[in-house]
């Protein structure tokens, strides 16, 4: 290796430490969540939510790794380490609603435009995030769903199970079933939303998202939905994932629409 290799190697080294280091991390712990502060902030933001079936969540590869990617557009991106249901189904709710309420609550300090919060969501996290952005009184409604290979509905011919289990319980009622069903509970007032995942999912039946996109198109609702052909279940951000750049390309210009 010449000096010359070096010297471009710890140059390119301490840009990326600079980088890092002009962006700042703020952790809360009511709710549980590590708020990621760009240096050169957009006035957007998002709020992330990782899966794991309402039994953990999956904080790396589906929420903190995600940071740089917003931070770079400026956005400010919080990560919230939710609470599981363990028979309380408003649980999870109330941290993913608290999260929104905090980031606008602090709109001024981390230069935040109030109106220009999001939600994002993988798998069960997709459910968690549709699910507040269906429900959420008006001061607090996001301003757009990202929703990787997410859970949408509870009915049991399509459902992810275990996450079914997990937030209504094993007997739930049809009723309750279809209170926490979100393509049945699109409205014209449902933020614009983006899908993305794989085709040979067999966690999550794509027909999760299918039926989402339909009901928020009949509904007027800006949508948009991509289905690569394999990848299966939970890549998140992991660039083992065969569509990984065109998957960042494609929310990056989505994104771009919503400005």
């Amino acid at each position: 290796m010449t000096l010359r290799h070096i010297i471009i190697i710890c140059a390119a080294a301490l840009a990326a430490l600079t980088a890092e280091a002009a962006e700042r991390v703020v952790e809360m712990q009511s709710p549980a969540m590590k708020v990621f502060i760009p240096d050169q902030p957009s006035g957007e933001a998002v709020v992330v939510l990782p899966g794991g079936g309402y039994s953990h969540t999956a904080i790396n590869h589906e929420g903190y790794d995600w940071a740089p990617f917003f931070n770079a557009r400026g956005m400010v991106c919080a990560v919230v380490d939710y609470r599981m249901p363990q028979g309380d189904r408003s649980v999870p709710i109330a941290d993913a609603m608290a999260a929104l309420k905090v980031l606008r609550d602090s709109a001024a300090v981390w230069h935040i435009t109030p109106t220009r919060i999001g939600i994002m969501g993988s798998s069960a996290g997709g459910h968690l995030a549709s699910t507040v952005a269906l429900n959420a009184p008006a001061e607090l409604r996001p301003a757009f769903q990202i929703l990787f290979y997410p859970v949408i509905t509870m009915d049991r011919a399509y459902t992810h199970q275990g996450s079914h289990d997990n937030l209504l319980g094993r007997d739930a009622s049809r009723a309750l079933e279809w209170e926490y069903s979100g393509e049945k509970r699109v409205t014209p007032a449902t933020p614009p939303a983006i899908m993305l995942l794989s085709a040979d999912d067999k966690a999550v039946p794509p027909h999760n998202s299918t039926a989402y996109f339909e009901a928020l198109n009949a509904a007027g609702v800006p949508a948009a939905i991509h289905i690569w052909p394999s990848g299966g279940h939970g890549w998140g951000y992991r660039d083992s994932f065969k569509y990984h750049s065109e998957m960042l390309a494609e929310l990056s210009q989505w994104l771009e629409t919503l400005r």
